[in-house]
């Protein structure tokens, strides 16, 4: 009886089967992320944030502290060696300029890094439009993305850079005389920085001042002679871009007496993080830093002997 019933059900399965199309495979993975530039708005500007890609780094060698410490640490906060950590440079369209504040790596650090105009055009911008251009420092994830192939990526930008940063990294002669491990940042300083030297387009920076109206350079040596810094500020409200004044939050934020073996001058970047730090916290700026985990802003509040980094809550503009 129970056969005779289910007989005809199962036929009906058979030919269901037949003629139903076979099983798609499963979606291959596209392991590709999102364009990586975000956008925010500071007063009247609007403030672009743009990632050139990230790099691994044996931050537990780096750092000028045990090594042991900073294993804990980065473990502590579920990170791993070695550490993923972003280059990032600032777009600012003031209304009236557009100014790109560093320039990440160009071809220097290979496929991880470099991705600094694919995302500038993703963000709506061509290099043609970017009127000037604020160097931090002139190691090569900074300038790097500067020339391609000895010409001008931005040629209508005029270039500015601390002139004490010039006279060493643009020097044969410190060249020839720099320790080892810092001689291969001269030859890309070199070759990005000198197609706008010949151009007319290089103006150094002697001094802390306004560039244009509302974009002020302020020196903060130390990393390298010249590592300077820029506040944004726009109808009250500010954003201090600080390049390369810290590179690990996790750690050096706790302790930020911790410097990194990149530091031209250890005791020297040590105080200009502290200074800049702490008018950040007193002026409540916002900050934008070159290595901190993508887009690089947030605030900084005082937390015991240190700091502790206040990351941007996620907006759109409106």
């Amino acid at each position: 009886m129970i056969a005779a019933f289910t007989r005809p059900l199962i036929a009906a399965a058979l030919v269901a089967a037949a003629i139903l199309p076979a099983a798609q495979a499963a979606a291959p993975m596209v392991k590709t992320p999102a364009p990586g530039y975000a956008r925010v708005m500071l007063g009247d500007f609007e403030i672009t944030p743009l990632n050139d890609g990230t790099a691994d780094l044996p931050m537990d060698q780096l750092l000028k502290q045990p090594a042991d410490a900073t294993r804990a640490t980065l473990s502590k906060n579920f990170l791993k060696l070695p550490l993923e950590t972003s280059t990032n440079a600032f777009l600012v369209n003031t209304g009236s300029k557009l100014v790109l504040v560093d320039t990440g790596s160009g071809a220097y650090f290979g496929p991880t890094l470099g991705k600094l105009l694919n995302n500038l055009k993703a963000a709506g911008y061509q290099p043609e439009q970017v009127d000037e251009i604020y160097i931090t420092h002139m190691h090569p994830d900074h300038v790097g993305g500067l020339a391609a192939d000895g010409k001008r990526v931005f040629p209508n930008a005029t270039l500015r850079a601390a002139k004490a940063d010039a006279d060493y990294w643009l020097n044969k002669a410190n060249e020839a005389k720099a320790a080892a491990d810092k001689k291969g940042f001269f030859g890309p300083a070199q070759a990005s920085i000198t197609p706008y030297i010949q151009a007319g387009k290089f103006k150094p920076i002697e001094g802390d001042g306004e560039l244009v109206p509302g974009i002020t350079a302020l020196a903060a040596p130390g990393h390298t002679p010249g590592h300077t810094i820029y506040q944004v500020q726009s109808r009250g409200q500010k954003l201090l871009l600080i390049g390369d004044l810290i590179h690990v939050s996790t750690v050096q934020m706790d302790n930020p007496q911790v410097t990194i073996g990149f530091d031209s001058d250890e005791k020297a970047a040590y105080a200009a993080r502290k200074k800049n730090f702490d008018q950040a916290v007193k002026e409540g700026e916002l900050v934008g830093g070159a290595h901190l985990q993508f887009p690089g802003l947030g605030h900084l509040v005082v937390q015991g002997k240190g700091y502790r980094w206040v990351p941007v809550n996620y907006t759109q503009v409106r």
